[in-house]
């Protein structure tokens, strides 16, 4: 089986986190996470760009 590509886990990850801090009605930490998640997923994906070249 292939392994996910660490962008989509960075990204799934944190929608998960950040819908856990929703529930909770902490909406500014759901954001820092879903930013924190966008800046990984993008670090990641260029990563796997260049590996892939």
């Amino acid at each position: 089986m292939k392994e996910l590509p660490k962008f989509y886990t960075a990204l799934v990850n944190a929608t998960e986190e950040a819908l856990e801090a929703m529930e909770r009605m902490d909406f500014g930490t759901a954001r820092t996470l879903l930013i924190q998640g966008q800046i990984r997923a993008e670090g990641e994906c260029v990563a796997w760009m260049e590996k892939e070249e």
